[in-house]
This record gives structure tokens, sequence and C-alpha cells, in this order.
């Protein structure tokens, strides 16, 4: 019922959705080097990596008071949707505040920009939503009331991100994917974080619209790699719960 509220008091929110396939693959980290020598000439870097080429990133995630997100994702339905605060390298420069919604094994994310002040409102419980802000965060505001979303855990690793204009694919690795509840330490430079794979295995994800180029089906394909429905969230929700 309240999703269909949300449609009827906000249909800009589902009238441009555009899905896009997302495939997940759990790898060693020799895995991903031979990858990354195969991809390096092919595609670029995206323009925000430091001098190493990655970025770190950390979401905290928000869920209610059932933990329906959590359940949802371990019982596979579809469709269904979550909402995250993320933000880069431990810095409140760019925080963004992004809906992942899954429909039919393909994702689509909404977000839009959050200042420092809104962001503390939120985790404190006492944001309230004007008619200037984006329709993105009126409609979160208001789940934040009726469904009591509150934040859950704050999911952390280190992203190496490449992008291939044709098709608008993007491959990103993933390493040192770790986890908190210190909620309060979102932006602290030096996060404690709790491992939640084992040692030497991190995540490659592969994104892209309609199709998925010739030339990058040959280059990721090694031959034994399995494709998951691999999820930081619920994987990070276990090891802290």
């Amino acid at each position: 019922m309240m999703k269909n509220m949300e449609k009827h008091l906000f249909p800009e929110a589902a009238a441009q959705e555009k899905f896009r396939n997302e495939l997940k693959y759990v790898c060693s980290e020799g895995e991903l080097q031979t990858i990354l020598a195969r991809i390096r000439h092919l595609c670029r870097l995206d323009a925000h990596v430091d001098e190493q080429g990655m970025y770190g990133i950390r979401s905290v995630y928000f869920d209610d008071v059932w933990d329906s997100c959590l359940k949802e994702n371990e019982n596979g339905n579809d469709p269904r949707e979550k909402f995250r605060i993320r933000i880069y390298n431990a810095e409140d420069s760019h925080i963004t505040l992004e809906c992942k919604k899954k429909q039919r094994t393909m994702t689509h994310k909404e977000s839009c920009r959050l200042t420092r002040q809104q962001y503390d409102r939120i985790v404190a419980g006492s944001y309230m939503p004007t008619n200037e802000d984006d329709p993105l965060l009126r409609r979160f505001a208001v789940q934040l009331y009726s469904r009591m979303l509150r934040p859950k855990v704050i999911v952390a690793y280190e992203r190496t991100p490449f992008v291939y204009a044709l098709g608008n694919v993007r491959i990103t690795f993933d390493r040192n994917i770790g986890s908190t509840t210190k909620i309060d330490g979102f932006f602290d430079k030096a996060l404690p974080l709790r491992p939640i794979m084992n040692a030497g295995e991190h995540v490659l994800e592969v994104k892209y619209d309609e199709f998925l180029p010739a030339q990058l089906y040959c280059v990721l394909n090694l031959g034994n790699l399995r494709q998951t429905t691999f999820s930081k969230y619920a994987l990070c929700r276990k090891h802290t719960i």
C-alpha cells in the first residue's frame, strides 16, 4: 500500500526509470589481476580515482524495524528496493542519497545530493522535508517516518572502476569489503571495520545497458568464474547482527 501511495504522491519517481544489467562475481586477487591486465587497454579508469587508480566508498544502509529490506533480499523478492547514503574517501564534500531498486534481475539507481547538515539530521531522526527538496529526498523522508527507517550498518570498501562507452559499461573491482554498526564514525578517516569475506576474496561487478560488447565479454571470461547474487548489504548485516 505504501509503495502505491508513493507512486501517487511522487509520479516523477516512477516515470523515467531505466534498468540496467548487473552481474556479480566473487574472485581471487589473482583472477582480478588477470582481468585488470586484459581490460586496462580497452577501458579507461573512472575520472575520480586517486593516484593508485581507486577510491574509497562508504555507505550507510537503512532498514525498518522489521528488517524488511534484509528479509526481502534473503527471500529474493521481486521487485525490491533499499536506501543508502554514500560518501567517497571518508569526506563530506560529496554526499549522495541513493535508492537502489531490483526488478527482474535488473537494477535501477536514483540519487540526489545531500548537505552534511541534512545527513546529520537524517541520521538523528529529525529530518523534515520541504517542498524545495529533491523528489527522492522527499520520498525517503516519508519512509523515515511511515516505516521508521533507521541506519543499520556501514558498508565500506576500496573500488577500482573502469568505464566503456559502448553499451554504457561499468566494470568495478571491490576489495577489502568490511562493515561496522558504528554509524557515528561514518566520516572518521580511520574507521575500524570487520572483514566480511575470506582472505584474498574480492567482488567483480559488471553493469551495462542493453548489451555487453563482445570484446569485453571475451576478456572477462576466465572459464571458472560463476555469477552470484552477492549482496554487500545482506552479508554485512549478517556479520554485524
